[in-house]
């Protein structure tokens, strides 16, 4: 049972946004994830950074698994996600910081690239919506 006003808030957002705002998310959660990952690095915590990078992992598996392959750019973002999430493993093993901020460069990139297109999609639908 959810009780708590932000929880409740934070379903509510999840349940009503569309699948572009559910993938910014996503990259939001990751990007956030490397981010406490890093810090449990400079705080020589091996458990947060772990825990946080296993997270941002897990996201990236999730987005990779959710590619549609019958588009030839799924390939190729698949490749991309692959070796995020290689990234991602060095960053952890060997508590490397370059490697993470390598993957949260990629991260934010995308995250920026599917901005800009659910906004043209979103641009595109209120055009059609406003011939129609």
């Amino acid at each position: 049972m959810i009780t708590s006003p932000y929880e409740k808030y934070r379903q509510s957002s999840i349940q009503t946004s569309t699948p572009a705002q559910l993938v910014i998310m996503l990259y939001d959660g990751a990007i956030r994830f490397v981010r406490t990952g890093l810090d449990g690095l400079k705080q020589q915590d091996v458990e947060k950074t772990n825990l946080n990078f296993g997270k941002a992992q897990a996201i990236v598996s999730e987005l990779m698994s959710t590619l549609d392959q019958s588009y030839e750019i799924s390939k190729s973002l698949s490749s991309l996600y692959e070796y995020t999430n290689f990234l991602l493993i060095e960053a952890n093993i060997r508590k490397n910081p370059e490697k993470a901020e390598e993957a949260i460069g990629y991260l934010t990139d995308l995250r920026e690239t599917w901005l800009q297109a659910s906004k043209l999609a979103s641009g595109q639908t209120q055009a059609e919506g406003a011939n129609g």
